[in-house]
């Protein structure tokens, strides 16, 4: 990875700055509010674990447990659990020892079976419950194992494993084609700025195992702030009160992509599966033929209104007619009288009759009067209150294209590839609390990890091979093509991330044999693996804690709006079409940097496009908002191009169209060799990273769990059950005591 002037990127071992001219540093006021692990309960859910119950993997580690019909038993286990895990979770920069558990249960499981809390504690510790990332080790190196794995990958998922294979005793090579560590987490550093470009936000610490990394290790964890106000193309900043109307209807439509997916069960269209893209459309498109017929009932209404009304005046009229004839026939026959009462029955009965009907149409009058100022205030209401001619107005739209885009970002993916039934299948295991950044750049995390490991950079990989007796990994140096080097192993851990994996199914670079089965291509395939850019500019002071040239004064609500600290703020593109270019600016370390981000469409085609277009365009965006005058050439810029990085192939996974979160537990089955199944032999080829986590994917914390899970597998594979491991840590306690 390169920066704008060719000089390496070049992470320190816990990312500190170097000592820098003097610029502009804000001072860190959002710390991060850790989870209290005041009880057991409150352990458990940090662990990702219910506290009165077993997991799956539980109940197959520990079948007697969950078929006793004894209620005590599952207690006495869940209890062990969940307090191992608490006093972990209180201490973890020291490894927690199985001497020092003992003497901690509480009554009345201090005497519980010492075998069986051995055997809880070897679960944990074998799972990355507890004693993982950087910690204090109180017991010697753990007693070399036979067993010899090669980790494809120092990633997050790669370096986990690693590092959890080796505290079991396990000979670790982890193998990486780029000349560091950490592969889709990678900090620009120049000087005193700082910027991720890649992973960057921890999203929530409640039950996130980035908590624990975060107390082992120095992370500057700052809280993001979530005021976000919007401008558009030409600077002006969106009225907050469009912009929250625009964003209730944007929540709405999302409601009714998900009515139309579960409720009813609309799945595809013209035998063509449904993205989530293609679903909004159809509903906006829903939406704007509803305002046509709101439209034509009421100039129908309108209509009917005013025949209505023309019909009541015509027969007032007549009344009117009618009523003026009745009084002249009275007053003639009053005057026939002599202008007395006469004594002529006729006339007299002609009198009464003539009085009576003029009565009758005086108070039908009176009635089609009322109804004629009825229709005549109706009928001006109706004038008055049109119904809108649009569903959405041109800047209505290009608002909620901004979410959308937002959208996109979240999943780096174009929506109209998003499975509309499956692709948020992962929001029930979302972490609690605000989102975080690293201010000290998020690699001081794989760099961490990689401490102590044996790493063999600038080593692609060419060849897997994989049998019943083992495992061959073939090397090629990424500098010297004609430096190769054979690796052998028990087992292979292959964390490519899944763009590079969808290469090889296409133009294969890495050769295996025996080839992936079928049902493993099929998965590479079927799922979706997105794009996401940003465009990073380093300045000497910030420009952007204020509203815009073009702003309107400060809201009533916002009076110190002008002298804000301002962690985001957005770009409202022009067309749908460039909805994801420079959407969103970010504003989170220390030194003054912005991040520009490049979502959906627009970051694949912004990898075509050269570094000066692509920073010239993101300056006319900022001059625009801030004034030509206020915002200078940046000192520095990088811009990422994660699609074409060969390494990479894109940023993280999606749930396409064609895809569901199945996806993500296939993805993660191992491989035995020549199509053996489990229980005939051991599998030889495993799978890690966040594609193949289906409740974290596109994550770091996914990453590193399926690194956790892996060791695992690996480790129960070739190092013996948990029965055998938990005697042996009895056995060893005991030897010491």
């Amino acid at each position: 990875m390169q920066t704008d002037d060719h000089e390496e990127i070049e992470p320190t071992a816990l990312g500190q700055p170097e000592k820098s001219p003097a610029i502009t540093l804000e001072s860190d006021d959002s710390e991060p509010e850790y989870p209290n692990i005041e009880n057991t309960a409150s352990a458990a859910f940090q662990s990702r674990l219910t506290a009165d119950k077993l997991s799956e993997l539980e109940e197959k580690h520990f079948p007697d447990v969950a078929s006793s019909e004894d209620a005590d038993k599952a207690s006495e286990f869940l209890y062990i659990r969940n307090r191992i895990l608490q006093l972990w979770l209180q201490s973890p920069r020291v490894e927690l020892t199985l001497e020092d558990i003992f003497p901690r249960l509480e009554n009345p499981y201090d005497g519980a079976d010492k075998l069986l809390v051995s055997k809880v504690y070897a679960y944990l510790r074998r799972y990355g419950y507890i004693n993982f990332g950087m910690f204090k080790n109180v017991n010697a190196n753990p007693e070399s194992k036979k067993l010899k794995v090669v980790v494809i990958g120092a990633g997050m998922a790669g370096l986990a494993a690693a590092r959890q294979l080796q505290s079991f005793g396990a000979t670790v090579v982890v193998i990486e084609a780029r000349d560091r560590v950490g592969g889709r987490m990678a900090t620009f550093r120049k000087g005193p700025y700082i910027a991720d470009l890649g992973a960057m936000v921890v999203t929530g610490l409640g039950g996130n195992p980035i908590t624990v990394i975060s107390r082992q290790i120095k992370m500057e964890l700052h809280k993001i702030k979530q005021d976000c106000p919007l401008f558009e193309t030409g600077g002006h900043r969106v009225p907050k009160e469009r912009d929250i109307l625009v964003e209730k209807e944007f929540n709405k439509l999302l409601e009714a992509t998900a009515f139309l997916s579960h409720e009813l069960e609309v799945g595809e269209i013209d035998g063509e599966p449904l993205s989530l893209g293609k679903s909004f459309e159809l509903i906006i498109q829903l939406q704007q033929k509803r305002v046509k017929e709101d439209q034509i009932k009421h100039l129908t209404a309108v209509q009917d209104c005013y025949c209505k009304l023309k019909l009541t005046v015509k027969k007032l009229v007549d009344i009117e007619a009618k009523m003026k004839q009745y009084s002249e026939d009275i007053k003639r026959a009053i005057q026939s009288a002599g202008g007395q009462e006469s004594t002529d029955v006729t006339i007299e009965f002609e009198i009464r009759s003539k009085k009576r009907d003029l009565k009758l149409l005086m108070s039908e009058y009176a009635q089609l009067d009322q109804q004629k100022t009825f229709l005549e205030t109706r009928l001006v209401s109706l004038e008055e209150n049109p119904p809108t001619d649009v569903y959405l107005s041109s800047k209505d739209r290009q608002l909620l294209d901004w979410h959308l885009a937002n959208l996109e970002f979240a999943n780096a993916a174009d929506l109209d590839n998003l499975s509309l039934r499956h692709w948020n299948q992962d929001d029930a295991f979302e972490f609690n609390g605000n989102h975080l950044v690293v201010r000290n750049g998020y690699s001081v995390v794989p760099e961490a990890f990689a401490e102590g490991l044996n790493i063999q950079l600038e080593k692609a990989v060419r060849a897997i091979k994989y049998s019943k007796e083992g495992c061959t990994v073939l090397t090629q140096s990424t500098k010297d093509e004609s430096i190769k080097a054979a690796f052998e192993c028990d087992a292979v851990l292959c964390t490519l991330p899944l763009g590079v994996l969808k290469q090889e199914i296409a133009t294969p670079v890495i050769s295996f044999a025996p080839e992936l089965p079928k049902w493993k291509t099929d998965a590479i395939g079927r799922m979706g693996y997105g794009n996401l850019n940003k465009v990073v500019m380093c300045f000497e002071k910030p420009f952007w804690h204020k509203d815009s040239a073009n702003a309107s004064p400060p809201e009533q609500d916002e009076p110190n709006v002008k002298s804000k600290k301002r962690n985001l703020f957005g770009h409202v593109a022009a067309t749908t079409a460039s909805r994801g270019e420079l959407f969103l600016f970010w504003s989170l370390y220390r030194a003054p940097v912005l991040l520009a981000l490049i979502a959906g469409k627009a970051s694949d085609v912004a990898e075509q496009i050269g570094d000066d277009f692509i920073l010239s365009r993101t300056l006319a965006v900022l001059k625009a908002i801030y004034g030509t005058e206020n915002v200078p050439e940046p000192k520095h810029f990088h811009i990422t191009r994660w699609r074409s990085d060969p390494w990479a192939k894109g940023s993280y996974s999606y749930v396409s169209t064609a895809s569901s979160g199945d996806d993500y537990d296939i993805m993660a089955k191992p491989v035995y060799p020549h199509g053996g199944a489990e229980g005939e032999e051991p599998a030889r080829l495993f799978f890690a990273g966040e594609h193949t986590n289906r409740n974290y994917p596109a994550t770091v914390h996914g990453a590193l769990l399926s690194g956790f899970r892996e060791a695992g597998r690996i480790a129960e594979t070739f190092l013996g059950d948990l029965s055998a491991t938990g005697q042996a840590e009895l056995d060893k306690m005991n030897s010491t005591t």
